[in-house]
């Protein structure tokens, strides 16, 4: 989490990491940008002399672009959206500042000085000097100029002092002044020379378009003396227009962040600003903010000043997502039509994957008998089969013929014709023991995570093998009595893996704040009896048998592990 800077702002700005150590999430991505700044730095431009970050809005693309130039000391020279970025822009700026090193007041750390080119959002930009992405305004006519600038005609004619019976005559309505000047007599008065010299300076507008930006990169990706980083949305924009996009840089993909890291980054947020959150009110903000950090910012913003509680969540006005998907499958399993892959993505706009749970669980509620339910499974495991070809395949124009035989296939297997909705479509069963466990499964995975790392072993054989030993010795060395060189192994293993108490209390199945946990979390006192020292309730060393843990807690780890072990 970046340091708060000074001043007050939008709390996404304030908070805007500075370092790349200080970005959320992305690892690999900041790996990657690493490496190749490092060739940058050695002093020999690298091959590929640009990189481009992909990635949904919110990510951290250009956050971590700005961290980057931060940690090498570089200067910044930076494009944005609002900037105009046709052919003549882009050459003027980012060209100089790779072929010259004027830009550059800074000496980097690693001994270089650079001037980093962050050109933001390039796939808005177009290609072809023919082409506009965004219309350039039209020129604006003198009688246009002057109506704005003096509202109406009496205010015009007094300030160009033309008065009633004078030469040159007063203008009676805007439609006797002229579009353009012409060699009128007013023309000569010292006021009108005036504001014609100002129509005239402002006639021409500045050319905000894009034509020909694209073009002008593809140029600027090969001939650059300076790093030159691009963020893109969709890179299908560049890759298609010149294969230098596809070869001649390095592709850096982000991703949506994951949940446990946006929820530690808005709760240390919160804490710092000294904002109260609600119970759940953390949940709904990643819930809705769907991997999305600077929306995540916004929305904790937005409910900071409301009290702890249904205000607060209210105020976020999360989409219903479970309603769309309710009427959706009943209107599928009772109207006697196809529906349109469009209209399937503009009423959900979610992936077929998402739907398919809900047909599955509302076929049986909606069957008039087991030859129709029958009939409907076969057409749901058509569209199956669809979904699993476009993920392997990765061939997504498959969703298509999913998303029609989901919904208008199976509707017209279970019907013989339409019929009224007689009863509301159920939730998924399977949705809602995962949504249910979702926390849980989180810290299951943290500890996998550190415990892969640790043991060197693949996070398969982590959750198979080792977390049912960790489980163990968790549990055996906070039980009652249980022997001081036990609870020291225990409390010395929990500091090795770096476990939370959450993870901790998954572990033993219990409460992060149980007493069972602070056992684990207390500091070994060397003073104490060690090893070699034994209690009286110690076992004798001949007796292998390790005591039972208390039954509530053993039936609890085994349903967590039953649960979670897929």
């Amino acid at each position: 989490m970046g340091v708060p800077s000074q001043g007050r702002g939008p709390l996404s700005e304030r908070y805007r990491p500075r370092t790349l150590d200080e970005v959320v999430g992305g690892a690999k991505c900041k790996a990657e940008l690493r490496a190749w700044a490092d060739r940058w730095a050695s002093g020999t431009p690298p091959a590929r002399r640009a990189v481009v970050l992909a990635g949904p809005p919110g990510v951290g693309k250009t956050t971590t672009a700005l961290a980057l130039a931060e940690d090498y000391g570089w200067t910044l020279v930076e494009m944005n959206a609002s900037d105009a970025r046709n052919e003549a822009a882009i050459e003027q700026v980012a060209g100089r500042a790779s072929i010259t090193h004027t830009l550059t007041d800074r000496v980097s750390p690693k001994g270089r000085s650079r001037a980093l080119i962050l050109l933001d959002e390039a796939d808005c930009l177009t290609g072809r000097l023919t082409e506009t992405a965004r219309s350039a305004p039209a020129p604006v006519s003198l009688r246009g100029f002057l109506q704005g600038r003096y509202g109406t005609t009496t205010a015009l004619n007094t300030a160009w002092g033309l008065v009633a019976g004078g030469r040159p005559a007063p203008f009676k309505e805007w439609e006797d002044v002229p579009r353009s000047a012409g060699r009128a007599a007013w023309t000569r008065l010292a006021p009108a020379q005036r504001d014609l010299g100002d129509w005239k300076g402002g006639s021409r507008p500045r050319d905000l378009s894009d034509r020909g930006g694209l073009a002008a990169i593809a140029r600027l990706v090969k001939e650059t003396r300076q790093p030159l980083v691009l963020t893109v949305n969709d890179e299908k924009t560049l890759t298609r227009y010149s294969a230098v996009f596809r070869t001649g840089v390095v592709r850096v993909h982000f991703y949506p962040l994951r949940d446990p890291e946006m929820v530690a980054h808005v709760t240390r947020v919160a804490r710092s600003e000294g904002i109260v959150l609600g119970p759940g009110t953390v949940e709904t903000i990643v819930r809705k903010a769907r991997g999305d950090l600077r929306a995540a910012m916004n929305d904790l913003e937005a409910v900071a000043p409301l009290p702890p509680g249904p205000a607060q969540v209210a105020v976020l006005g999360v989409r219903d997502l479970t309603s769309d998907f309710e009427h959706l499958t009943e209107e599928a399993l009772t109207a006697h039509r196809y529906f349109r892959s469009v209209e399937v993505q503009e009423r959900l706009d979610a992936p077929p994957d998402d739907l398919l749970p809900w047909i599955e669980e509302n076929i049986p509620h909606f069957s008039p008998d087991s030859v129709h339910r029958d009939a409907a499974f076969r057409v749901l495991a058509h569209a199956d089969r669809f979904l699993r070809l476009a993920r392997r395949q990765r061939v997504w124009s498959l969703w298509s013929y999913s998303s029609e035989l989901l919904t208008g296939g199976v509707g017209m297997a279970i019907r013989d014709g339409a019929v009224p909705v007689r009863e509301g479509a159920a939730f998924p069963q399977f949705l809602g023991e995962m949504g249910r466990s979702r926390w849980q499964r989180a810290l299951r995975d943290g500890a996998t995570v550190k415990a892969a790392h640790r043991f060197h072993l693949s996070r398969e054989k982590v959750r198979l093998h080792v977390l049912p030993f960790l489980e163990t010795v968790v549990r055996r060395g906070s039980e009652k009595g249980a022997r001081s060189d036990l609870r020291s192994s225990s409390q010395a293993l929990v500091r090795e893996l770096d476990l939370t108490r959450e993870e901790v209390g998954y572990l033993l199945g219990t409460e992060p704040e149980s007493p069972l946990v602070d056992l684990l979390f207390e500091v070994p006192d060397p003073l104490r009896g060690s090893s070699h020292g034994r209690t009286e309730d110690d076992p004798s060393p001949g007796d292998t048998a390790m005591p039972s843990a208390p039954p509530g807690v053993a039936r609890k780890v085994q349903r967590s592990l039953s649960e979670f072990g897929a």
